[in-house]
């Protein structure tokens, strides 16, 4: 089954190539006024971080709109489309060198595609401050659960790389509906992360679900944007390609990290989500908090 997966990503990441190359090649006369160095800067630093955790799209934003690189307007296309290759190549790396036990691993990949998709409209028509906060203090409890537990103050966590019966039923329908939030735009990184630490699983089995969901939903969205022309054509590669080669080099140092340094790792992740969901409830700049 996990053979099944990674040729269908393999697939889908051969497939997306070719709809942004042919588009690209299509309009090379035509490609805007953006830094092919600030650009590939910026794509390198979002998708390194992305690895780790901390997700690309909300320093994305704030890195794009601080230098000027593309225009409000397509920026959400610019942002799905530079994206979704270096998301592909990390779930194909984390697949393939993390275990996880393929029936909970299928199942919770199934389960966010089919919360983006079926979840969507009524999600949608949820007031998206309220699920915002209501995130971000779900995520910060969660962070001082994994804190006590790393101190040895409470018993918690694990090293798990599967599920049965009731949990593995938990974790399907919460996955089911952090793909739903996606498409109002909160990110599922951090609290899959933390609904893997909840569940007993090892941290490290987090990256192949989260980057494995994520990668399924991205290239349908960006397809999209593609064809619609609604996207800086020439932001969009100077991102995708230094950021395939940040997710090389990131995924290494994730892959070699000892459990309880990656145990610190992820707690830092989850906290900063926090705060960023926290901010936006209570007014701040609407923006995805992951990728």
């Amino acid at each position: 089954m996990i053979a099944f997966i990674w040729i269908s990503l393999a697939v889908l990441t051969a497939g997306y190539s070719l709809v942004l190359i042919n588009d690209v090649v299509k309009h090379k006369g035509q490609l805007e006024n953006s830094s092919w160095l600030k650009t590939g800067l910026i794509g390198f630093v979002v998708n390194f971080f992305d690895v780790l955790g901390i997700g690309a799209f909300a320093p994305q934003t704030a890195l794009l709109k601080f230098s000027k690189q593309t225009e409000d307007r397509v920026l959400p296309g610019t942002l799905n489309v530079a994206n979704t290759i270096p998301v592909l190549v990390q779930a194909l790396i984390f697949i393939t060198v993390v275990e996880v036990e393929p029936t909970t691993l299928i199942l919770m990949l199934v389960s966010a595609a089919a919360g983006a998709i079926l979840g969507a409209g009524v999600v949608s028509k949820l007031p998206e401050k309220k699920i915002r906060l209501i995130m971000g203090f779900a995520l910060l409890v969660t962070a001082g659960f994994m804190f006590a537990r790393n101190m040895e103050w409470i018993q918690g966590g694990g090293t798990a790389i599967g599920l049965h019966s009731t949990k593995l039923l938990i974790a399907v329908l919460v996955n089911f509906i952090l793909g739903a939030l996606m498409t109002v735009g909160i990110g599922l990184y951090a609290p899959c992360m933390a609904l893997v630490f909840a569940l007993g699983m090892s941290p490290q089995v987090a990256f192949p679900i989260m980057m494995g969901s994520c990668a399924f939903l991205m290239p349908p969205a960006s397809i999209r944007f593609i064809r619609e022309g609604a996207y800086n054509r020439k932001a969009a590669i100077g991102m995708a390609i230094p950021g395939i080669v940040a997710v090389l080099i990131a995924a290494f140092i994730v892959k070699s990290l000892p459990l309880d340094t990656l145990r610190w790792v992820v707690i830092v992740v989850i906290l900063y989500t926090s705060v960023v969901m926290l901010r936006a409830g209570y007014g701040g700049e609407r923006h995805r908090a992951d990728a």
